[in-house]
């Protein structure tokens, strides 16, 4: 397997973007850290965020003077769309479109929309990605203590030559290149993160932590060690595996239990699953979760609000509201 190239500190150059208006749309968990990790990098911002709402206030209390998405357009050399994937298609038909400068940069955090075709840009702009391996918040931590988050670039069009420079640049504004930078594409991109959270981070863990605080619950365990046992205990475990891999995880717990992992694992994630894996990687792939996806909201998401508010009232989630405010610490 060929090791991939990071990219750091050195290889790339800050000063590309001195001379750029750089417009941030939308100021949630992205928005707010990169538009002011990019200032606090010298370079000039302007943040676009509709009036009203929390993020327009959390704007405001940041010291910005938030414009409505046409301005800014108006005024940027380079557009970074940090709107909901949902969102983009119609901001950008209706305020983007028309207002983009010709040969200005249009760039995103997620390939979602070019990846399927909701936006399809003119020729004669850089189309890119900087996207982040972490959520907004950490994002501005690690930026202000001095250190990182890891980010993925990808050049989906080159039309002034540049196009990767300038994506390493904004990485570097961002501090992306503290810790590292991966080049990819927005298709790679997007269908690997949509699956990721499909089958793992979100959908599959998810009903694992519940399937199993359900099984207990079954056999007559009290609620509450089952909440200990089956979701208080992820993020120990995960924490492990995110300093040192599965090996320190297993260096770091019981030979019981890493003899359980051993014996039981495989009986939990059969072939069966990697089957339906397969499956969901194939939806995604073919465009049909997209699709999906945009369909539910165009017909007003009468399945997710539904399932949302299932999930919410689930025992485990009653049993963990309790316990965890009784763990003054946890809040922090």
């Amino acid at each position: 397997m060929t090791q991939a190239t990071m990219y750091y500190e050195n290889d790339a150059n800050l000063k590309l973007l001195e001379n750029k208006t750089i417009a941030v749309l939308g100021y949630g968990s992205q928005g707010h850290a990169q538009a002011l990790n990019l200032k606090d990098s010298g370079l000039n911002v302007i943040v676009a965020q509709r009036p009203g709402g929390d993020n327009y206030k959390k704007a405001i209390k940041d010291g910005w003077n938030p414009l409505s998405v046409a301005e800014a357009v108006k005024q940027a050399d380079w557009v970074h769309i940090l709107l909901p994937d949902e969102a983009q298609k119609k901001v950008w038909q209706e305020d983007i479109k028309p207002n983009i400068k010709r040969g200005a940069v249009l760039s995103f955090s997620h390939g979602f929309n070019i990846r399927f075709k909701q936006i399809v840009p003119s020729q004669d702009l850089d189309v890119i990605m900087i996207a982040p391996k972490g959520p907004g918040h950490l994002v501005r931590r690690q930026y202000e203590e001095g250190k990182g988050v890891p980010c993925l670039i990808a050049v989906e069009q080159n039309a002034s030559g540049k196009a990767k420079e300038l994506a390493l640049a904004y990485a570097k504004g961002i501090g992306g290149t503290r810790c590292g930078v991966l080049e990819t594409t927005f298709k790679e991109e997007t269908e690997t993160d949509l699956f990721g959270e499909q089958a793992v981070l979100c959908g599959g863990l998810v009903e694992l932590i519940n399937s199993g605080f359900e099984t207990l619950v079954a056999a007559g365990y009290q609620p509450e060690i089952a909440y200990f046992e089956c979701c208080h205990e992820v993020k120990l475990i995960v924490d492990l595996i995110f300093e040192g891999g599965f090996s320190k995880m297993n260096h770091s717990i019981s030979d019981t239990a890493e003899y359980g992992e051993y014996t039981t694992g495989r009986r939990i994630i059969t072939e069966q699953t990697k089957t339906e894996m397969k499956k969901i990687l194939d939806d995604i792939q073919s465009g049909k979760f997209s699709q999906n996806w945009l369909k539910e909201n165009q017909e007003g998401r009468s399945f997710f609000n539904k399932e949302r508010k299932e999930v919410s009232q689930r025992t485990i989630e009653t049993v963990g509201a309790r316990l965890r405010a009784k763990m003054a610490w946890a809040q922090k």
